[in-house]
């Protein structure tokens, strides 16, 4: 009653001082920055401005965050409220605190001091939130909402650093779907924090730790909604022209064979042949992220294909056999299993990224492609591609390091006794945080057959 709202009012108070302080309209989104802009690039229609071009995309990858990564998180047979709510309550708190994170990192003007934002701005922000909300899938039923708030206000943080690292100081010139930054970063960092709050007696709220028919079908929903719009989310912020055409082509291809041999993987893990939900919801989708780094090179249709085929099966049988692994010898436990679907296929796209590009040639993309894809231009010109691919596989170690070693700083101060985390035998219980609705049994039955609303609320 204290602890909740005296973070959510006084970190947003901050908000507000520092957007105050920092944030500015860009140049294509202030009235007359726009105008001026126009004038200066002799644009003569308003149809030219960025938004147009973006918003799509932005709209698809908002609908990820919010719709998608909330909705996977129902599986839960009694923490369906705590999963899709606590989803919305952190992505909006990070998508505020990633534009300050990534506009002091990236777009700060050194003359005035400020940051512009505008629609990629956006898409940049929610990209950043989704580092997190990984991180949350591994902690799910686990931790209290103010734990959660933590885990995002440092995971927005560790994110904008090694984005800067990755992208900027080793120029890592492509991770567009984030293969490195956001699925590998999220899903250590998601790892090392249970780790470290590993609870030896989670057996006691073991009855709560699974699924019913109706929480497996939302969370269904969720996938669905995730599978759809991945090659938008990898596609967002690709160059203009056949490098966004040929990230969504590839994306597309992937997620279609991985879906393939997780229905395959899944029966044949089965005793009596039959398909696990959990498999379904989860390793379907793990093609999208080994594809985030590699989609937008010319790995060809083809190779696209053999991505998804391979993280299809590699992804089910971490479900199948590593999960279980990892529980028992390491005491790690991951409620959602991001181990399979984002940490593992994040690393594998991020050195599949390194092969591709140490492998591309001028023949292949041409030399004017070659320099706009992987941004070999000024300082960068005479980089060879094999030493451009060594740079991408070390962009994916760094993701990994900043993962584990912030994940671990992070669960250290998560143990601090005054949070209000969940005891062990109320853990994956929304009746922890949340007002529940009285259950449809518990209604006299005499209500059934009034008037709904009238009646709602009326003792026997």
């Amino acid at each position: 009653r204290i602890c909740l709202p005296a973070v959510c009012f006084v970190w947003q108070i901050a908000m507000v001082i520092l957007f105050g302080v920092f944030i500015r309209y860009d140049e294509e989104s202030d009235e007359k920055g726009w105008h001026e802009f126009k004038r200066s690039h002799n644009i003569t229609s308003n149809i030219e401005n960025d938004f147009y071009f973006r918003y799509p995309s932005f709209q698809d990858v908002h609908v990820m965050i919010f719709v998608g990564f909330g909705f996977l998180m129902t599986f839960l047979k009694r923490y369906s409220f705590g999963g899709v709510g606590f989803n919305f309550l952190i992505a909006a708190f990070g998508l505020q605190w990633a534009l300050l994170m990534q506009g002091w990192f990236h777009s700060l003007d050194p003359v005035t001091g400020k940051i512009t934002i505008g629609i990629e701005s956006l898409i940049n922000a929610d990209f950043c939130c989704a580092g997190s909300l990984i991180a949350y899938g591994a902690l799910l039923g686990k931790v209290s909402p103010v734990q959660l708030m933590i885990v995002t206000l440092f995971g927005v943080t560790l994110f904008a650093v090694e984005e800067y690292i990755i992208l900027d100081l080793l120029h890592v010139s492509l991770d567009a779907g984030g293969s490195m930054v956001i699925h590998t970063f999220g899903g250590y960092y998601g790892l090392a924090i249970s780790w470290v709050l590993y609870r030896p007696n989670l057996n006691l709220s073991k009855r709560l730790n699974g699924s019913v028919y109706h929480s497996d079908l939302f969370a269904m929903i969720g996938a669905l909604f995730l599978w759809m719009f991945w090659p938008s989310f990898n596609s967002a912020i690709t160059n203009h022209g056949a490098g966004q055409h040929r990230t969504v082509i590839n994306t597309y291809l992937s997620l279609a064979a991985c879906v393939l041999t997780t229905f395959a993987i899944s029966s044949m893990g089965q005793k009596k042949g039959k398909l696990d939900m959990v498999h379904i919801q989860n390793a379907s989708l793990a093609a999208g992220v080994a594809m985030g780094t590699s989609a937008e090179f010319m790995i060809t249709p083809y190779g696209s294909i053999i991505v998804g085929f391979c993280c299809g099966i590699i992804s089910t049988f971490g479900y199948l056999y590593v999960t279980p692994f990892l529980e028992k010898r390491l005491k790690l436990q991951d409620t959602c299993g991001i181990h399979n679907l984002h940490a593992v296929p994040g690393m594998l796209g991020g050195f599949v990224g390194a092969i591709v590009a140490a492998a591309a040639t001028e023949e292949v993309y041409g030399k004017e492609g070659l320099v706009e894809t992987f941004g070999l231009s000024g300082k960068f010109e005479n980089r060879s591609m094999s030493t451009q691919g060594a740079y991408q596989a070390a962009g994916t170690c760094v993701a990994i390091a900043f993962g584990l070693v912030g994940g671990v700083c992070v669960g250290f101060i998560l143990r601090f006794p005054l949070w209000g985390d969940p005891a062990d035998d109320f853990c994956f219980d929304d009746e922890a945080y949340w007002e529940l609705p009285e259950d449809e049994e518990t209604i006299p039955p005499v209500l059934e057959y009034n008037n709904h609303m009238i009646n709602k609320h009326q003792d026997t």
